[in-house]
């Protein structure tokens, strides 16, 4: 890189910088830790003090706003992993109540990702049936760096009273992470998992008003999302992530492509959410081989702000997809477990590690995190 590309990019990183709203919370960068599964609750998935320094760190570096990772809603079906941390009782919101604390006391902002596993159930303490939209086997094996083994048992394929049980899990849910001091939640629907599961074609083999048309596979979701939004009032923050891959599937695309792409956002974009979180492998990349990439579609056509998240470490990439305005904020995972404080390296022209893999085996845990620091 020559002189002239270090100035450039000096002067580029300033749109990371800025602040942003995103609903009625105001953020003061757009750099945003993504939401990643550490296991390293209780077993019962209360929080823990080690958890509290882990999240804290984050705010500490420079980091606008925090996302948890995925937190169960219930305790019937929702638990993914073991030792994943929920809000799905009065111990677990009490258990979150110093994470938001230390990350508010830090100057940073922290919303509570709400997640329901689904058929991609692993390990669940509360019982031992995975459900789903249909009985039907996920694709994949179980992942070890969370304790799974082997293939993923045949879901149970849901009732109309489980559906019911689902929606009034994550508003119920909603209410304690607000009770908890949160600034916000994010719905969970990406990445294979329950609502995602509902939305994606050859998995949702369902005869009902659940399943066919993009409307319908996105039933759940809008209520889900009405549900929440009634339950946490109209100031609320709520955001949505969503993908095309899944953990089990990494290379799935939406069978109906950049037209399908259209459809979805425009219909979330209906909704009373507060923004979008798009995931991709690589964000900046277009979602189907050629056009626009996931973030950009979702910003086109839902009219909502737009989080981006996939490889943006790469900050030539980051600071291009914000300029470029087919987001609004990036947010890091990798990146961020190698450097808390990747905000303020990246704002003193510090150097940045590549991310260590070891930090997620054998069991992706704050543990094994430690040992290798």
């Amino acid at each position: 890189m020559t002189r002239t590309d270090d100035a450039n990019l000096a002067h580029n990183v300033q749109v990371l910088f800025q602040p942003f709203m995103v609903g009625t919370l105001s953020v003061h960068n757009r750099l945003v830790v993504a939401p990643m599964t550490r296991v390293s609750a209780t077993a019962q998935g209360v929080p823990t003090a080690q958890m509290a320094d882990y999240y804290r760190r984050f705010a500490d570096g420079g980091f606008g706003l925090v996302i948890t990772e995925g937190l169960y809603t219930d305790e019937r079906s929702s638990q993914g992993y073991l030792f994943q941390p929920g809000l799905a009782n009065t111990a677990q919101r009490e258990g979150w109540r110093a994470i938001v604390a230390g990350v508010h006391a830090s100057g940073g902002r922290i919303i509570a990702q709400l997640m329901h596993a689904g058929a991609l159930s692993q390990g669940n303490v509360h019982g031992a049936s995975n459900i789903g939209p249909s009985a039907r086997r996920p694709k994949g094996e179980q992942m070890a760096f969370y304790r799974g083994e082997g293939q993923y048992p045949v879901p149970e394929a849901m009732t109309a009273q489980d559906i019911a049980q689902v929606i009034a899990s994550f508003a119920d849910a909603a209410i304690r992470a607000q009770d908890a001091g949160f600034d916000g939640i994010e719905i969970h629907g990406a990445n294979g998992y329950l609502l995602d599961q509902f939305l994606t074609q050859g998995i949702n083999l369902r005869e009902d008003g659940y399943s066919g048309s993009v409307m319908a596979r996105l039933r759940l979701i809008r209520e889900v999302v009405g549900a929440v939004r009634d339950a946490a009032g109209p100031l609320f923050v709520i955001g949505l992530r969503i993908s095309q891959a899944k953990v089990n599937d990494f290379t799935h695309k939406w069978f109906g492509g950049e037209q399908e792409a259209a459809e979805i956002f425009s219909a979330l974009g209906a909704l009373p959410l507060d923004y979008l979180h798009t995931t991709e492998h690589e964000a900046w990349k277009p979602a189907f081989g050629e056009g626009l990439s996931l973030a950009a579609l979702a910003k086109k056509h839902s009219g909502l702000p737009v989080l981006a998240n996939g490889s943006l470490h790469d900050l030539v990439q980051a600071t291009a997809i914000l300029h470029c305005a087919e987001a609004d904020a990036v947010t890091l995972g990798r990146a961020a477990l190698t450097h808390p404080d990747w905000p303020q390296r990246v704002a003193q022209g510090k150097s940045l590690k590549s991310f260590d893999p070891g930090m997620l085996s054998p069991i992706a845990d704050l543990a094994n995190a430690q040992n290798l620091r």
